[in-house]
């Protein structure tokens, strides 16, 4: 592959060719992986644009968050397509570009998912102390499902309706308005809470921006810039049929999902997410690994449905709840992490480690009940060829 020196963030730079739909006859061949890849290598290099013109400040407008959104969004699909499609593209290339553009993506992640376990864990305590309206939506409410109780994923009694997220009849979004202030301990736990993870911030913000100005960032960007233009396939990838490797991303999903414990989790209130809840190791909950694996291998085979179809790509709404099961799955087991790293600051006292460790079980059961929300929604999918 000839290697040119770029501006990676002049559009001129990524110019692709006409598309051309590569899916002659029916069947998507090596063309439709080119292109689809140039696309992606565009919106890379117009997302880099408009995160440098719109500022990168830690309390930057909505359209540089935007524009960071976008950056991780083709990053991930760039990566994923050159793993899902490997035989079919350079292989040096793209063995050397995988690594470097996940090192991207989940660097500029880190910002972002401080914030968003932090109001999550915010939103916890005040709900669980009773002084504040439950949230919109839990683990179920957004893949379908009611919400009753505490938040968890388990179908309400008929007649109940979506905003109904309270202990009984009062429970109303009137009667869930503000009813005192928390608890010492509870508050006590939101300001330590507070405290380290903003700091998780600062630092993932300082992080994010060292990488962007880094030299490693700029050779993956002159990269991306080449293959917004010209993309490095196989001689024989031009006649290659894509579906047998999309198929094959399709079975490894489904070969994870079939390792899971899906009996137990189609069982409301099983209880499987607390196991091991007092273990002394502070390593992430084991049994969470095989869960957020199956979480990536979801997106790949979503990936790969996207490079065969285009544009057309049909969308699955149970496929898409069962997406969004588990990253709500992987954002609550985040969450009860902190709750647990929090709990074992030296010296706190005895109110607040009690307010971390309700919500640490609290998050827990919402691990719990993502779990059941994606049982019931990968019960009624049949993952096949995308």
């Amino acid at each position: 592959m000839a290697q040119q020196h770029l501006d990676p963030t002049d559009p001129a730079a990524a110019r692709p060719s006409p598309p051309d739909s590569g899916r002659a006859g029916g069947a998507a061949t090596g063309d439709a992986l080119a292109g689809y890849l140039r696309a992606q290598a565009t919106e890379f290099l117009r997302a880099l644009r408009l995160h440098r013109e719109t500022g990168s400040g830690q309390n930057g407008t909505e359209e540089s968050v935007d524009a960071a959104r976008a950056l991780r969004h083709s990053a991930r699909r760039i990566s994923g397509s050159l793993h899902t499609f490997r035989p079919l593209l350079d292989s040096d290339w793209s063995e050397e570009m995988r690594p470097e553009l996940a090192w991207l993506s989940g660097t500029l992640a880190l910002e972002h998912a401080c914030a968003a376990r932090l109001e999550r864990l915010l939103l916890a305590l005040h709900r669980l102390s009773g002084s504040a309206a439950f949230p919109a939506q839990s683990a179920a409410s957004a893949v379908g499902g009611r919400v009753t109780g505490a938040g968890r994923g388990i179908p309400a009694p008929a007649g109940a309706r979506g905003g109904g997220t309270g202990t009984g009849p009062a429970a109303t979004p009137t009667a869930t308005a503000e009813r005192g202030n928390l608890t010492v301990g509870a508050a006590k736990a939101g300001a330590l809470l507070e405290r380290q993870l903003t700091l998780a911030r600062t630092r993932a913000h300082s992080t994010a921006l060292q990488a962007l100005g880094s030299s490693r960032f700029h050779a993956v960007a002159d990269k991306v810039a080449v293959l917004a233009s010209e993309v490095p396939l196989t001689p024989a990838a031009a006649t290659a049929d894509l579906r047998p490797l999309a198929t094959a991303a399709g079975e490894r999903l489904t070969d994870a999902v079939t390792a899971l414990p899906l009996v137990t989790a189609g069982h409301p209130y099983n209880a499987e997410a607390l196991i091991h809840g007092l273990s002394p190791d502070p390593a992430p909950h084991p049994q969470d690994g095989p869960w957020h694996q199956v979480r990536l291998l979801l997106r790949l085979h979503r990936y790969a449905g996207e490079v065969l179809h285009g544009d057309g790509a049909p969308t699955d709404v149970r496929l898409l709840a069962a997406g969004q099961a588990l990253n709500l799955h992987r954002d609550a087991s985040e969450a009860a992490a902190a709750a647990a790293s929090a709990a074992r600051t030296p010296r706190i006292a005895p109110a607040t480690a009690y307010a971390l460790g309700v919500l640490h079980a609290d998050q827990r059961h919402e691990v719990e009940a993502a779990r059941f929300a994606f049982q019931q929604s990968w019960q009624k999918q049949a993952v096949g060829t995308p």
